[in-house]
């Protein structure tokens, strides 16, 4: 009976636990719980608002090589996270967003079908294999948008990718951006050699990419459906325009604005440069200081740790502390227009700065390094010796803000509406300003980025420096919703072992150091048999006293030790990282359950001795 009974207990059991199983299924599935650090399951309110803004139905097709990845562990992690958070998109949005995974096996339908999307197959594995691990997304209106492939160095940026594919979908309508600028963008005569120059690379870019529309500085008015304002060398401008500007802003929308203290690229500029004018510089301290930013447009950055080599005068070549090239190190890792930069060159930055009664969001995109100086413009200018502007140049050991992100609140600089504008449409206030600021201008120009080269007849661009790939990033976020633009990088889903790293640097530290030890001690040595050698011969053969013959024995000796050493450095490093898994494998394995039964079994007492107490007050 007794066994019949634990017989019938278990089989209850089993079909309970198989039953919740499948009600957990069908009707918890949609809700989850997120308990990692930086939520990298969860979707941000951004992402949610671009989801909630879908009007007819997306298609996700999801490729992932499943079985040709076996044992690619790395890989079918990230694949995991992938879909997970294409999973918490689909039911952020029930009906909107139906997600297809699909398994492309070689020569398979599915396979063709990932072709014809335009994936990536990505050759991987000892066999050779295509790994697929790509999106592809449709539309009712057969539009389409790719990720051509997850990679997972990118993983911060999963989010942004997927939520800009999504709002790329629901609004495929093209970008308008609006182009002023002071500077000859779109070639023409050079006045200096009579030439006739083709228009600057980064502008040909963006044509391809979007509607361009430029129009000139003294126009009373911004275009109706401008999506992206570029303001590139702002120097002239009119009073309606500059109102228009800042209503466009003051509206929501979204400017991307190159200003400079000495722009050094116009045809113009190199003159002044000889003397012939001014110092060429652009500002527009109306607006900056209304909305909360400050622009130093009389003093030139010097940098001694970012300045660029250049070739000088007499062919020789010398490092420009005004012409600055802005590497990873200053560039912000976790925004998504510079953080898959690597170095971006200009020349005669100007810095910016938050005024004290800024109200505005301030993030710093590129940053000078500390070894810096500030010069005023007009001797700068005049000065194209830059051995001269080394001398010349003391350190002030101070970082500069050379290219920001701002945004929030703001005031208009205008108190009410000009003459002739309707003044029912003044917007004083915003709290969505949105733009971003660069403090130079010959960053856009070719020399600085990009060869031009000749290649049967068609010319090859060549870029050796990311910043046409910053103005591109910088227009294409900006384009997207505001929504789309709060998404930053998230947290990744890789969680590296900092002390078991750390370790290991340190060991490596000792080991090299040793190394070294053993190296310098070889190579005197064997200046030391190089010597016994062309002093004492007879015949062909070396002839060594018992002198010598000790000193090499004891030579021998002291590698063996040292090698002895190496092994025991190797030997403790293997020592603490097991010592370290050790200790995690007794605290999760032991520590962490013990520590749960006991959190039960007081919770368990503290629920009896409530319900003893109810019955006695009963």
């Amino acid at each position: 009976m007794n066994k019949f009974s634990t017989s019938l207990i278990l089989i209850l059991l089993a079909v309970l636990f198989f039953a919740l199983t499948i009600l957990n299924n069908q009707l918890l599935s949609p809700v989850r719980l997120d308990l990692t650090e930086n939520k990298v399951y969860s979707l941000s309110s951004g992402s949610k608002q671009i989801v909630e803004s879908i009007d007819e139905p997306i298609n996700f097709y999801f490729f992932y090589s499943d079985k040709s990845s076996k044992g690619m562990t790395t890989l079918r992690n990230y694949a995991s996270r992938v879909e997970s958070m294409l999973r918490e998109y689909a039911n952020a949005a029930p009906g909107k967003i139906k997600l297809n995974v699909i398994d492309p096996e070689p020569f398979s339908e599915a396979e063709d079908q990932a072709n014809q999307f335009g994936l990536t197959a990505a050759t991987l594995g000892n066999l050779g294999d295509s790994i697929y691990l790509g999106l592809a997304a449709t539309n009712a209106l057969d539009d389409q948008e790719v990720i051509a492939f997850f990679d997972p160095q990118k993983e911060k940026f999963l989010e942004y990718e997927i939520s800009k594919l999504i709002h790329t979908l629901s609004k495929p309508a093209s970008v308008n951006v609006t182009l002023i600028s002071d500077l000859p963008l779109s070639g023409g005569q050079n006045p200096m050699t009579g030439q006739f120059d083709p228009a600057w690379t980064f502008l040909s870019q963006l044509e391809q990419l979007y509607s361009v529309e430029k129009i000139a500085n003294n126009a009373d008015a911004l275009p109706e459906q401008t999506d992206v304002l570029i303001l590139v060398h702002p120097k002239a401008l009119n009073e309606s325009l500059m109102y228009a500007i800042d209503q466009y802003v003051m509206k929501g929308g979204k400017l991307l604005a190159f200003v400079d203290p000495n722009n050094e690229s116009d045809p113009m500029a190199m003159m002044a440069g000889m003397g012939a004018m001014g110092p060429n510089s652009s500002n527009l301290q109306q607006l900056f200081s209304a909305w909360g930013l400050s622009f130093n447009s009389d003093e030139v950055l010097l940098d001694a740790e970012l300045g660029l080599d250049i070739r000088t005068a007499d062919g020789g070549v010398s490092r420009h502390f005004g012409f600055v090239g802005v590497g990873a190190q200053q560039l912000d890792r976790d925004d998504v227009t510079t953080a898959s930069l690597e170095i971006i060159n200009g020349a005669s930055f100007g810095v910016f700065g938050r005024t004290e009664d800024s109200q505005l969001e301030w993030l710093p995109l590129m940053t000078s390094s500390d070894d810096t100086d500030l010069m005023a413009v007009a001797p700068y200018s005049m000065n194209r010796d830059p051995q001269s502007l080394a001398r010349e140049f003391s350190s002030e050991n101070s970082r500069h803000i050379l290219a920001a992100r701002i945004s929030g609140a703001a005031n208009s600089a205008f108190e009410t509406a000009p003459e002739g504008a309707a003044q029912q449409d003044f917007v004083s206030y915003t709290t969505q300003l949105n733009a971003i600021v660069v403090g130079d201008t010959d960053m856009l120009a070719d020399r600085f980025w990009v060869q031009q080269a000749n290649f049967f007849g068609q010319t090859v661009y060549t870029p050796f420096a990311n910043n046409g790939d910053f103005v591109t990033n910088a227009v294409e976020n900006l384009a997207g919703s505001d929504a789309l633009i709060s998404i930053r990088s998230r947290g990744t889903f890789a969680r590296p072992f900092t002390t078991v790293d750390a370790l290991t640097v340190e060991a490596e530290r000792k080991f090299r150091e040793q190394e070294q030890i053993l190296q310098q001690q070889l190579d005197e040595t064997e200046a030391q048999l190089a010597q016994l050698q062309s002093q004492q011969t007879e015949g062909a053969a070396l002839v060594l006293s018992a002198e010598q013959q000790q000193a090499i024995d004891d030579f021998v000796d002291k590698k063996v030790e040292i090698r002895k050493e190496l092994r025991d450095v190797r030997h403790q490093l293997d020592k603490d990282i097991e010592k370290l898994g050790n200790w995690l494998k007794f605290t999760n394995i032991a520590v962490a359950p013990f520590a749960l039964m006991l959190l039960l079994m007081l919770l368990a007492r503290l629920l009896r001795t409530t319900s003893k107490n109810k019955e006695g007050l009963s």
